[in-house]
């Protein structure tokens, strides 16, 4: 059998043990085992000790477990809650204001997180249920907080970029610094998007009462306005002293979660069961990210000694004929088909030891690339039959929106995120001047 064809039996043979249920590192670290076994021996065995050596030595690391934590205290301490209280007060005059003011908790919570899933289950059990009881559109509100969760895996600080950057031996303070713009660029497409139609269809989007703004007086709007300055503070503690250069990105990490944990003591939110619940959730999903890197790193490592990449490179570009642009959205139209039975880690994981050295050979730029694959991930994620943001609302959300309601509620929002991703690739400077003004430009270098 030739190196071509065992690349190919790998890559379905793994596709299939995924659509069986099992999970990613299992199934991939599994195909990954039994090839390299196979192919080489016993001296396959030295491919997954070398990955759990590569993994260790990856300083950067540590810094999932930091944001992880980050988010899991501000989220379990409720200070989630007054963040939407001040959108819910500021907004709320405004035709579809407590929608947008969605839309800002969500960039707030993505600045705090990294994971879209805190800002889902935030958005679906205080957002919802205020926006639902003020006669807002049930459809339209759905749509709101499943495309503003997605926001939690490009602005950041993401968890996602960190293992993209882990994968594609990238640094993650540059992907982080070009996630910034396309985020908020597409928070505030959303946010126009709601403003537009709201302005043309009010009922979609009532202002709150004059009796019920009266309710609230002003001292009270100026401290909830401080909570707004909470995720701020966090954020910027994190992240100013790392593009100044005082502190490395780990040690950045560890400032923003301090910075977190003292704003919970300091509030009078942090117990016991706060603190065990935090950990103990940081430590099972911390696990889970290392135990997937592990297993894409040996299968990578197989993949890549089969020549793999060399091969797909010269069917599509000899053989085929295809343009490196034809190739770059066949690949972006790849994902979002994966996205439908697949999450982001997945999808990165099984397609990383295929695409990133083909992206990188077609003469792209990988950090660029990390964006694109990032916000065609926040599609895939809201894309039926099977997008994962759809069943995580679905658990969610009341029982008077079905699964109709949900699936309706995504078009105008995945026809919004679309339009992003195509500006994205026709304008790369909106992804990459911000890391080359950091650090080739004005910042450190």
């Amino acid at each position: 059998m030739s190196y071509d064809m065992i690349a190919i039996f790998m890559f379905s043979s793994m596709m299939l043990m995924l659509l069986t249920g099992q999970r990613v590192f299992g199934a991939i670290g599994a195909v990954a085992a039994v090839a390299a076994l196979a192919l080489w021996g016993t001296g396959g065995s030295d491919i997954p000790f070398s990955a759990v050596m590569k993994l260790m030595k990856w300083y950067p690391l540590l810094t999932l477990p930091m944001f992880i934590f980050m988010g899991y205290v501000l989220s379990e301490s409720k200070i989630a809650d007054d963040l939407y209280k001040m959108f819910h007060v500021w907004m709320g005059p405004v035709h579809g204001g407590l929608a947008i003011g969605t839309i800002g908790l969500m960039v707030l919570i993505s600045a705090m997180n990294g994971l879209s899933v805190a800002g889902m289950a935030i958005g679906a059990t205080i957002a919802l249920p205020e926006l639902l009881k003020r006669g807002y559109d049930k459809r339209m509100v759905t749509g709101v907080i499943q495309a503003g969760s997605s926001l939690g895996i490009l602005v950041p600080p993401s968890v996602v970029l960190v293992l993209y950057a882990m994968i594609a031996r990238q640094p993650v303070g540059q992907l982080w610094l070009a996630g910034v713009i396309p985020g908020l660029v597409m928070a505030g497409m959303f946010i126009l998007y709601i403003y537009v139609r709201c302005r043309i269809n009010p009922e979609l989007g009532p202002t709150l009462s004059k009796e019920e703004r009266d309710k609230v007086p002003m001292r009270e709007r100026l401290r909830l306005l401080q909570a707004g300055l909470l995720p701020l503070i966090i954020f910027f503690a994190m992240m100013f002293p790392f593009v100044k250069g005082w502190t490395s990105l780990t040690e950045s990490s560890a400032l923003g979660a301090m910075t977190a944990f003292m704003a919970a003591v300091l509030k009078g939110r942090m117990n016991r069961q706060v603190f065990e619940k935090s950990v103990r959730s940081t430590l099972a999903i911390s696990c889970m990210f290392m135990f997937i890197i592990l297993a894409a790193m040996g299968f990578g490592a197989v993949f890549d000694g089969l020549g793999a990449v060399k091969s797909i490179d010269h069917l599509f570009t000899d053989e085929l004929g295809l343009s490196p642009w034809t190739i770059l959205i066949l690949m972006q139209l790849s994902f979002l088909v994966m996205g439908t039975f697949l999450d982001d880690t997945a999808m990165l994981v099984i397609v990383a030891p295929l695409y990133i050295p083909l992206v990188h050979h077609l003469g792209f730029n990988l950090i660029w690339y990390g964006v694109l694959y990032t916000i065609t991930t926040q599609i895939a994620y809201m894309t039926p039959p099977f997008g994962y943001n759809l069943f995580l609302m679905r658990a969610m959300a009341p029982p008077e929106i079905n699964m109709r309601d949900i699936y309706g509620s995504i078009i105008p929002f995945v026809g919004v995120m679309v339009l992003a991703l195509a500006l994205n690739m026709i304008f790369p400077q909106i992804a990459l001047w911000l890391p080359n003004y950091i650090y080739f430009g004005g910042g450190h270098g």
